[in-house]
């Protein structure tokens, strides 16, 4: 998969995307991964990338031609673009197995007060937000889709079966995991995770989930996000 991503501060990505998971999908060729300067695609001595919008009122906005240009440059035939910005719609774990499935993403982050409307508008396919809080720019952002997605390409974890045992897999949290030693500190346990019984254990996990679930995240029981219901963790 090819994924390319637009920003204002590259360097930012630099350590992140270099780490753990995303690393070794690199390395072994799984995910093509750049980022660039959209800097690049500026005309003028200063490399201006931003002005003051018309009407009025307080920050600095966007240019659209860097944006335009860069994207024009980028995209291809199979590039699924992507705007990082507050107003788009929130990211969750069904629309990072719809974009593993693509073979192209190339990722504008917003930054300043936004971008000129005509991007939204004319440019991109999709808007995306991690969540309902402001952040410097969209960078951060574009690390957590990048990440959320590497995760789920085919080879990218070693067992293909972790990406499809987790919370938000089905629809659901995950259920309770131990590991050795069986007792600590006196809290043991549970007896059915020792028994060997496959079927008992799976009913254990499918209630410890929909519990789960149902205590700390009932908005998901209903998994109006991932398009799923809760019988497809079962």
């Amino acid at each position: 998969m090819k994924i390319d991503v637009l920003t204002l501060f590259p360097k930012m990505f630099t350590g992140p995307l270099d780490e753990s998971i995303v690393k070794r999908a690199r390395d072994q060729g799984l995910l093509d991964l750049t980022v660039h300067n959209l800097r690049d695609y500026t005309h003028d001595r200063h490399k201006t990338v931003d002005d003051k919008p018309f009407g009025g009122g307080p920050g600095m906005l966007m240019k659209p031609e860097p944006i335009f240009e860069a994207v024009e440059h980028l995209r291809g035939e199979t590039a699924h673009v992507v705007l990082l910005c507050p107003s788009g719609r929130k990211f969750h774990q069904g629309i990072a197995r719809e974009f593993a499935a693509r073979p192209h993403l190339l990722l504008i982050c917003g930054s300043y007060e936004g971008v000129d409307e005509r991007v939204r508008e004319h440019l991109v396919d999709d808007e995306l937000s991690i969540g309902d809080f402001v952040l410097t720019n969209g960078a951060l952002p574009a690390m957590v889709i990048v990440d959320a997605v590497t995760r789920l390409l085919p080879g990218a974890l070693g067992d293909d079966a972790s990406s499809r045992d987790e919370s938000f897999s089905g629809g659901w949290l995950e259920y309770p995991q131990y590991t050795r030693p069986a007792e600590f500190r006196g809290w043991t346990v549970p007896d059915v995770l020792l028994s060997g019984h496959h079927a008992e254990i799976a009913r254990w996990r499918a209630e410890q989930a929909r519990r789960r679930t149902a205590e700390r995240r009932p908005d998901l029981l209903a998994a109006p996000e991932t398009g799923q219901t809760t019988q497809d963790h079962l």
